[in-house]
């Protein structure tokens, strides 16, 4: 029973430490598994949705100073328009990379650091043009 109890423990314990996001190396440069590359796009799209979610906040807390009090160019309307725009991106940015983009690879093991590339690139993307067209830094 106690050796039961032991084995059971054990594999709980190995499960759990694999049930975790895997270790950047140090380098990204220099990821070499699968897993590794993986896991740097992880990273690198984290990074640049991060910044987007920074830049879109900005965007909002914008509008009221470019508003008007006439619709459809009040704060509500302009508002509304640019939150209707941005789930429409994210919409078009995950049919894009994650439908569309995966076929290419039709199930390789290069698939899903392709997507994830492609959704970095795509974000960074509506990053710079929120940047612009908001004048946000």
């Amino acid at each position: 029973m106690r050796i039961g109890l032991l084995v059971l423990m054990m594999l709980v314990a190995v499960r759990a430490a694999f049930a975790g996001e895997p270790p950047l190396p140090a380098d990204c440069t220099e990821a070499m598994s699968t897993m590794e590359m993986n896991a740097c796009a992880g990273a690198e799209f984290e990074k640049a949705d991060a910044e987007l979610n920074r830049v879109y906040k900005d965007a909002i807390a914008s509008i009221p100073e470019m508003a008007t009090d006439e619709q459809p160019f009040d704060k509500a309307s302009w508002e509304e328009a640019l939150r209707a725009s941005q789930r429409a991106w994210i919409a078009f940015r995950d049919a894009e990379c994650e439908d569309h983009v995966e076929k290419f690879w039709a199930g390789g093991s290069g698939r899903t650091v392709e997507i994830i590339g492609c959704k970095t690139e795509k974000t960074e993307q509506r990053t710079k043009e929120l940047k612009q067209r908001y004048e946000i830094e």
